[in-house]
């Protein structure tokens, strides 16, 4: 699970790294365009990433109310979080082989 790296020296984040990415953001409980700045995605990515987040269970949704507003605010779950130790234990892993050879 490593990023892509492009002919030009960019990163290309896979899958799996903008799940985690999300996740982190919303630890606390985030607005969707919060995550969507913070995690560096388009309003498109968001909204694929968002909702399969949310069916598997790393990601709950909960509607606030703020000052006459709703807001729908989502929250890593405890599934998510361990999703994202197992996560960062395979990076490290992989870049500990990575500078072993």
């Amino acid at each position: 699970m490593s990023s892509i790296i492009n002919d030009d020296g960019s990163r290309r984040r896979d899958r799996h790294d903008i799940m985690a990415e999300i996740l982190r953001t919303a630890k606390d409980g985030k607005i969707k365009t919060h995550i969507m700045y913070k995690a560096k995605l388009s309003y498109a990515q968001i909204n694929e990433y968002i909702p399969a987040l949310v069916q598997s269970g790393f990601l709950e949704n909960t509607t606030i109310r703020h000052r006459r507003y709703q807001k729908k605010i989502y929250k890593t779950t405890t599934k998510g979080q361990k999703f994202l130790e197992n996560f960062d234990t395979i990076n490290r892993l992989w870049s500990e082989l990575a500078n072993s050879t």
